[in-house]
């Protein structure tokens, strides 16, 4: 091989290996046999674990930037339904890597400020890709908090789920859709740019999509039971119906 294949190869060997297990628990000798080369020669490429699992970090981070990437067209809760299925299957694929990636710890001897660079690179890509399904260049202050939160949010609970997998991973991919039209419609009602956005968004939904099927569940929560018992007066009789109040629903 040439120096560059050999280098990449290294690469991809050191990623399996510590996307199954903590890359504290990998050594230089079980790379080098992985790869099926001495362990001088990885040292011929890499100075030491430390810069092979940076490089590692770094492939990892560019494959999950790559997840945020969809087709603008279409429906955009279909469209984030996918980003998430891809997203989690890369969770899946790198679980203790992932762990170790989006923690930013000093895993391997790894530089701590290189390891946060390289996720705040994914937060940041994750970010503008949102921005431009949304069809936004320059977001409101409310809405980019929207959406940095929403990216956030995100990894928070890929981690989450990582410890256990107790909730099922598709439905944590359809909730964490239901999240990010929660997440605006809430900041919509602040802020007329945002509520704008909103609009042009449900515009084009389906009502059997993501989106459709969230305001039909809240529907649901938010409609009167029949098991409700009437209110009483203080003698013990029904009282009088209760006056509705106004509701105003704007999209």
């Amino acid at each position: 091989m040439g120096v560059e294949e050999r280098k990449q190869q290294l690469i991809g060997v050191a990623l399996e290996l510590f996307s199954h297990r903590s890359p504290d628990d990998v050594s230089i000798d079980e790379i080098a046999a992985a790869a099926g080369i001495s362990r001088p020669l990885v040292y011929h490429y890499f100075p030491g674990k430390r810069s092979l699992y940076e490089a590692a970090l770094r492939r990892a981070a560019d494959d999950l930037a790559t997840r945020f990437m969809e087709p603008r067209e279409g429906p955009l809760g279909a469209r984030l339904l996918r980003v998430m299925a891809r997203y989690f299957d890369f969770v899946e694929e790198h679980g203790p890597g992932f762990f170790a990636l989006m923690r930013g710890g000093p895993a391997a001897g790894a530089s701590s400020s290189t390891a946060h660079a390289l996720i705040d690179g994914v937060r940041q890509a994750a970010y503008e890709q949102l921005l431009g399904h949304l069809g936004v260049a320059r977001p409101s202050a409310r809405l980019e908090l929207v959406v940095r939160s929403w990216v956030s949010l995100a990894e928070s609970t890929a981690l989450l789920w990582l410890d256990g997998r107790r909730v099922p991973r598709a439905e944590l991919q359809v909730r964490l859709v239901h999240d990010f039209g929660a997440l605006t419609a809430v900041s919509a009602a602040y802020d007329e740019e945002t509520a704008a956005v909103l609009r042009r968004v449900l515009a084009n939904e389906p009502a059997d999509g993501p989106f459709g099927d969230l305001v039909g569940r809240l529907g649901t929560l938010l409609a009167p039971t029949a098991a409700t018992p009437a209110p009483t007066t203080a003698d013990g009789d029904d009282a009088p119906p209760a006056r509705p109040m106004p509701v105003q629903v704007q999209v």
